[in-house]
């Protein structure tokens, strides 16, 4: 009998990064759980179709009370990828994997003044950590309005010719340019950037953010409502003015 070798193809092995919201939940998970449903109320979709990583460093917790804060955010359609900070003893195989060696882009401190209700940081997530950080982007230039359910992310700054409409979203490293009406959620300085702004001709949001501290619609001063209007922060406070 001869035997007949057949050359395999090797499986292809590649790192990539993505962009993911870490959640840095407190004790007690009610309270905190409570809070987060404020946000998700205030801003209908925000954790939909998003990576997630649950971060639980420094939190005196065992097995079962993190089970259930999983499955409490699972009900709240916020899907957790990974878990970072857990001690092994934490996870098993009925849990999200452990996550290791995210870049932080900026950290939060959450206070009941500010309009962030949960502690959370926008974070790199790379899938190996051996792969070199990508160079800055280049500015984006968007001719056509951003449709409701639309998702538009860029490492850099963003301008947008026309208007961002009703559940559209734009997430941009740099800064935000928006030439029409803003009324979807706008989020700059995703990578950290401190000195990203938002500007806009008429203001309708629903929810901006920079740098990971957000503002939604009934935060925002009822009197720049459809004026333009540029955000900024300073601190950890996003300030603003009208446009002249």
């Amino acid at each position: 009998m001869t035997e007949v070798l057949t050359a395999t193809q090797p499986i292809r092995l590649k790192g990539r990064s993505f962009l993911a919201l870490v959640l840095s939940p407190e004790l007690p998970f009610s309270d905190w759980l409570a809070r987060l449903d404020d946000l998700a109320a205030r801003s209908a979709g925000f954790f939909l179709q998003r990576p997630i990583v649950l971060n639980v460093e420094g939190l005196e917790i065992d097995r079962p009370q993190l089970r259930d804060l999983v499955g409490e955010l699972g009900q709240r359609q916020v899907r957790v990828m990974g878990i970072e900070g857990a001690r092994s003893s934490l996870l098993g195989y009925d849990m999200p994997p452990a996550m290791r060696g995210g870049r932080p882009a900026t950290g939060i401190e959450v206070t009941d003044a500010q309009t962030p209700i949960i502690d959370h940081v926008e974070s790199e997530v790379p899938a190996n950590k051996a792969e070199p950080a990508p160079p800055p982007a280049p500015s984006t230039l968007i001719t056509e309005p951003v449709r409701s359910g639309q998702s538009l992310v860029c490492d850099g700054d963003i301008t947008i010719v026309g208007s961002v409409a009703s559940g559209a979203e734009v997430i941009a490293g740099g800064s935000i340019h928006v030439y029409g009406t803003l009324r979807g959620r706008a989020a700059a300085g995703s990578m950290g950037n401190t000195s990203a702004r938002i500007f806009c001709r008429k203001l309708e949001a629903e929810l901006i953010a920079i740098c990971g501290y957000y503002k939604t619609s009934e935060d925002i001063d009822p009197g720049l409502r459809s004026k333009g209007v540029q955000f900024w922060l300073e601190g950890d406070a996003i300030l603003a003015e009208t446009l002249s």
